[in-house]
């Protein structure tokens, strides 16, 4: 039996097929559907069935059985992650052991754009490469940062610079020893290291764990837009989901230009909400954001997206096409 819900959503004859990665929305009127879950916001749940991404209503689930799980999970906002600092000024000891970020909780009280960024504006540099430059945030006191992909694409001669205060003042330092850890192409993501021996502890800025962002929602961006570095730019949440490509952004109208790409968006808890990498060319105010949630994701699972120095155009290791086969009595040979 199909819920009406479902109906409208995938047509009455669709059946949709067993994922090997599956998760399982268990809906009203005992209907179910099965896919990844991409994100899950506080008024809808994003479901990736493999050939498009499903908004299901919460008001529409009535449990959750994720891939692996024996317990199913609640419908509710999930729980913040525990063990971060509540001042965002601080350098902070990873939420879990062995981890490269940190995790906001999700209970710091909002504070003005103009005293976030007194704070914050140190933890956001610029990322130059002979073919341009972009911006990135440290979430690292050991000098890990984030950027975009595309800001470091083909290139292996990176630097950043870094406005470090100092008795009051900035003062703007280059880093030249800056190798590449991670990269996902298909992410639009990049997790560089600070390598110089000289290199002090890094100012950092934590991930948004809350979950609880909402269209409407202030936030703000550190960036170097056009080269015209710590530019801040404020704006709303359009919406916490528009797909692009197949993806989902956030979608903000915090103003995003070519320079920002790699930079933090922020709530006004001064956590990390997405990273900005793109807008649309012939608009205002349409600027767009990796969420966080695939931030953290990219992040866990750094094993998978380690960068590959044998081959230092290229995250990614090809393995060799099979041999062709045919048959010769009924048994296969290689052509």
């Amino acid at each position: 039996m199909r819920s009406p819900f479902l109906r409208r959503m995938l047509g009455v004859t669709l059946i949709l097929p067993s994922l090997v990665w599956s998760d399982t929305v268990q809906l009203k009127d005992q209907a179910a559907v099965t896919g990844r879950i991409l994100t899950e916001k506080k008024d809808a749940l994003y479901l990736d069935v493999g050939y498009t991404v499903l908004s299901i209503p919460r008001n529409q689930i009535v449990k959750v059985i994720r891939s692996g799980d024996s317990d199913e999970r609640p419908t509710s906002t999930p729980t913040p992650t525990k063990g971060a600092p509540a001042l965002p000024s601080e350098s902070v000891a990873p939420v879990e052991s062995g981890s490269l970020f940190a995790v906001a909780t999700g209970s710091d009280a909002e504070r003005s754009v103009r005293d976030l960024v007194a704070t914050l504006g140190e933890a956001v540099v610029q990322v130059r490469t002979p073919g341009g430059l972009g911006s990135g945030f440290f979430i690292n006191e050991d000098g890990f940062l984030i950027t975009n992909f595309h800001v470091i694409e083909g290139e292996t001669k990176i630097s950043i610079e870094v406005y470090h205060q100092k008795d009051g003042q900035l003062e703007r330092r280059s880093y030249k020893e800056v190798r590449i850890v991670a990269m996902n192409k298909f992410g639009d993501l990049a997790l560089l290291k600070v390598d110089d021996k000289e290199a002090p502890k890094f100012k950092t800025v934590r991930l948004d764990d809350a979950n609880a962002l909402a269209q409407g929602d202030r936030v703000f961006a550190i960036g170097s837009p056009q080269g015209l570095e710590r530019t801040v730019t404020e704006g709303i949440v359009s919406t916490t989901a528009r797909q692009v490509s197949g993806d989902l952004y956030l979608q903000t109208t915090a103003q995003i230009n070519p320079g920002n790409s790699g930079g933090p968006l922020f709530n006004l808890s001064g956590a990390v909400v997405g990273v900005t990498n793109m807008k649309l060319t012939f608009g205002e105010g349409l600027g767009f954001a990796i969420p966080v949630e695939m931030v953290k994701f990219f992040l866990h699972l750094l094993d998978a997206y380690a960068y590959d120095t044998d081959n230092p155009g290229n995250a990614f290791r090809y393995l060799e096409p099979p041999s062709r086969l045919k048959l010769s009595g009924g048994r296969p040979q290689a052509q």
